[in-house]
Parts: C-alpha cells; sequence; structure tokens
C-alpha cells in the first residue's frame, strides 16, 4: 500500500511539471528562459543564503566542510552563468542557407536529476540552472541525507520565482522520506534522467527506459614528472585534494612520480601538508580505509582529524598535517588502495620513467576509474597529448589542480559542470562535461538543395588506383 501511496504522489508530481514545462515552452522567451535560470542561481549565490545551504549541507550528510562548499557553490554557478550567458536556446539557434537547414531549439520536457550527497546543493543547482535555460521543468530525487538541504534550495528558488511570474512546478523535489521506489518512478516518467552519485543509481537510470546521462566512478591518476616545478605541483596536488574534504571524484587519488624526483617531491608534500606514511602505519590505515570491501563512512570527506583518531596512524607534525599520503605498489582489487578513496588520502606510486608512469596509470585506470581523467605535471606538452592518445580517459588535466578544473575553471576551457561524462570507457552516454546542449533538443527544418550527387569515380579513384577495380 505504502509504494502504491508513494508512486501516486511521484505520477502527480511529474504531471504538474509536465503542465508547466508546457505552458513555460509555449508562452517562452530567449528573456523568459534567462530570467527564470538567473533568478535560480541567484537562490544560491546570495551570500547569506549561500552559507545558509553549505552549513546545512554539511550539517546534515557530514561530508566536505562549510568553506569550500561556499566557494564551490558561488564559483560552479557563477561559472555556469558565465558559460550560458550568449548561449541561445530558444527558437531558431542557427541558419545554414548552404544547406537550406534551419535549426530549432526545443525544450526536452520533464528533466529528473538524481543529487548525491557529496554535493548536495552545486550540483541540483547546475541541473537546474540549465534546464530551466532549454525550457525544461525539472524534479529532483536527493539522497536520504540531504533531503533537508535540497528542500531548502528548492524553497529559496520559489521565492525567487515568486518575484518574477514563473511557475513554482517548473522546480521541485521528491517529498521526504527519500525511497528507491519514489526515485525509481521517477526515472521511469521522466523525458530525461541527469545521474550523478553512485554507480548502482547510475545502472538504475540506463535501466530505467528512459534516456539517461549517468558518469562514471572517479580515480583521479596525476602524473609528476622530472620536467615539473616540483613545488608548485605539490601546492596545486594540496588545493585541489584537501578542497571540501576530497569530495569531488575529480580529486586526486593516485600520484605517479618518477623516481628521479620521488624524494625532492615527497619533501614539497610534507612542505604543503601531505604527510608520507611509513611502516606499520601505512597497513593500519589501509585496513580502516576500506572495510568488508567498502570505504569507512568514518572518513569519508571528514576533517584530518578524525582521518588520523578514527584510523589510528602516527603522524608526523600532526599539528600542521593536511593530507595523508599512502605509499603503494599493488593495483586491483587485492589492493583497494589503488582505487578512489573519497577521503584525505591519496595513494602514491613510483615509476622509473614516464613511460613506466604512463603503464601503472593505465593499469590503475583499467582496474576504476577508466573514462574519467587523468592528470600530469610537466612542460613537456608531447607526455600529454600521448596520454591522450593511450589511455581510456576523456579528459588530460596539464599543470593544474584537478579537482578544480575538470569540472571547468575561468582558466581553461572547459564548461563549468559538475557532471563529467566518461564516454564508452566508463559506460556513460557523454565523452563530456555535462552542458546546457544536453538539455534541449534540436529540430532541423530541411529544404531542398542543389544536388550534389558525387560521381563513382570522385570517392573510389584513389581506392582503385590502390587496389584496382
Amino acid at each position: 500500500m505504502a509504494d502504491n501511496v508513494n508512486v501516486t504522489i511521484v505520477e502527480e508530481m511529474v504531471q504538474r511539471a509536465r503542465v508547466a514545462q508546457k505552458t513555460y515552452e509555449r508562452t517562452g522567451s530567449q528573456r523568459k528562459y534567462d530570467t527564470a535560470s538567473t533568478a535560480a542561481a541567484w537562490a544560491l549565490m546570495e551570500s547569506d543564503r549561500n552559507i545558509v545551504l553549505s552549513e546545512l549541507a554539511v550539517a546534515s550528510t557530514g561530508l566536505g566542510n562549510v568553506e569550500d562548499k561556499i566557494k564551490k557553490n558561488h564559483r560552479k554557478t557563477l561559472g555556469l552563468l558565465r558559460d550560458l550567458q550568449t548561449a541561445v536556446t530558444f527558437g531558431v539557434i542557427e541558419e545554414d542557407a548552404v544547406n537550406g537547414i534551419t535549426k530549432i531549439a526545443r525544450g526536452l520536457g520533464v528533466v529528473a536529476s538524481v543529487v548525491p550527497s557529496t554535493n548536495p546543493v552545486a550540483t541540483p543547482t547546475n541541473n537546474i540552472v540549465n534546464a530551466l535555460k532549454c525550457g525544461n521543468a525539472i524534479v529532483l530525487a536527493p539522497s536520504p541525507s540531504g533531503i533537508a538541504v535540497c528542500e531548502k534550495l528548492v524553497n529559496y528558488i520559489h521565492i525567487e520565482f515568486d518575484k518574477i511570474g514563473i511557475d513554482k512546478n517548473l522546480v521541485q523535489m521528491l517529498p521526504a522520506p527519500a525511497s528507491k521506489a519514489k526515485t525509481q518512478r521517477l526515472m521511469e516518467l521522466a523525458d530525461r534522467l541527469i545521474v550523478t552519485g553512485s554507480q548502482d543509481n547510475v545502472r538504475r537510470a540506463y535501466s530505467s527506459g528512459t534516456p539517461a546521462i549517468g558518469v562514471g566512478a572517479g580515480n583521479a591518476t596525476v602524473i609528476v614528472d622530472e620536467t615539473a616545478d616540483l613545488a608548485s605541483a605539490a601546492q596545486k596536488i594540496a588545493t585541489s585534494k584537501t578542497f571540501d574534504n576530497a569530495t569531488s571524484c575529480s580529486s586526486e587519488n593516485v600520484l605517479i612520480v618518477v623516481s628521479s624526483v620521488y624524494e625532492p617531491f615527497v619533501s614539497a608534500l610534507h612542505k604543503v601538508g601531505g604527510r608520507v606514511l611509513l611502516d606499520n602505519n601505512t597497513e593500519k590505515l589501509t585496513e580502516s580505509l576500506f572495510q568488508d570491501g567498502k570505504l569507512n563512512r568514518q572518513i569519508i570527506a571528514r576533517d584530518i582529524d578524525q582521518v588520523i583518531d578514527v584510523t589510528g596512524v602516527e603522524v608526523n607534525e600532526v599539528e600542521s598535517a593536511r593530507f595523508l599520503v599512502l605509499p603503494a605498489n599493488g593495483i586491483g582489487s587485492d589492493h583497494p588502495e589503488s582505487g578512489e578513496k573519497l577521503s584525505l588520502v591519496v595513494a602514491l606510486y613510483q615509476a622509473a620513467d614516464f613511460e613506466d608512469a604512463k603503464e601503472i596509470a593505465s593499469r590503475i585506470l583499467a582496474y576504476q576509474g577508466a573514462g574519467h581523467s587523468v592528470g600530469i605535471h610537466t612542460v613537456n606538452d608531447e607526455r600529454a597529448i600521448a596520454l591522450g592518445r593511450d589511455l581510456p580517459v576523456c579528459r588530460v588535466i596539464v599543470n593544474q589542480a584537478h579537482a578544480v578544473a575538470t569540472g571547468g575553471a575561468f582558466d581553461n576551457g572547459l564548461p563549468f559542470s559538475l557532471t563529467m561524462g566518461c564516454g564508452s570507457w566508463g559506460g556513460n552516454s557523454i565523452d563530456e562535461n555535462l552542458h546546457f546542449k544536453h538539455f534541449m533538443n534540436v529540430t532541423s527544418v530541411v529544404r531542398p538543395v542543389p544536388p550534389q550527387e558525387p560521381s563513382l569515380d570522385d570517392v573510389f579513384g584513389q581506392y582503385w588506383q590502390l587496389a584496382g577495380r
């Protein structure tokens, strides 16, 4: 009986969203879409509300830290608005006179967004802004621990909508308590799914019968070669690794350092708060970090003091420690430290040279993280190209703080996003950062043009010269 009630609630919610979306699109304009999406962004970016939401996110999920969530919410949303400023998402978006084609932007309908506990504010805001920009309604399915903060975010958005006369049914969330039955029914009813979080959610989305965009597992692996500026590399890695207590799938999980600079680099890490563990502390950390084949929830995205306390490891100069460095050799299921850790812990491998480092990275990604990204600190750009050519990754991040750069930055050209597609390597439908074009359909109006039919010699001439007729 309870499941039937849950299904009915979801069906009624989606129906309200569908009615609102049809009106929104029918009476739409670029200005209206821009105004609605900007209102949703301001609901978060207003500084007092950002603080409230960030504090509630940490208090309710226990993940990350308030200061960095405030920065993330602001930076990711501001960057998205920058990306969208000149984007045309209503009406005619392209005229191709030569080929007689006019392209028209159309809404998807109702978007469903499954929201992770690691980013319970920035991720839904990103999806909401993109959805509204392209003429859609959106329904959020927050994680159980993220319900309270998601509810407050939606309430803030509705306050902004009341100011400008936008239908509040365009942005809704599944009511508490969270349940798989509700989320499943939402997945089945929506027109497009955006799923960020657990691989279980991604698999359920792909099997729901609704077109879905999901993400692959993260396990960001970063190479430091002998040409790198070691102090700069260490500082960027520390900045990235500690940001929001490593909640990001783009936070460095593995460092691979060329042996000729291994010791100097370890010293550079120490100066920025990285503490390399020795002796039995490495085993103690690994055993504490992984329990019954799963990450220890008492360590995931927790402050460094709690990580040290829970694991019981001994740390030199503990008062200035920011993250732990775990020397490693093995790769694969028998060596879980080679996988994603979602904590202030990074594994450290030593490579003979760049080619060896690339081989180690390839093996690690084959175990976990294929499709997502790899990083390199180097002055040799050909090595970055080699990684992009040879490794199963959709992004190669060069000389940057990985977690900051992968989802778009003001000093690189990637779109601002919290959802990184991992292509076929990660079992995903996209190989790029999620952006506004994934939130709209495009209708092509096709007219006749002068014939452009080639002769057989035009297309087969070179082949015939090579192989004969």
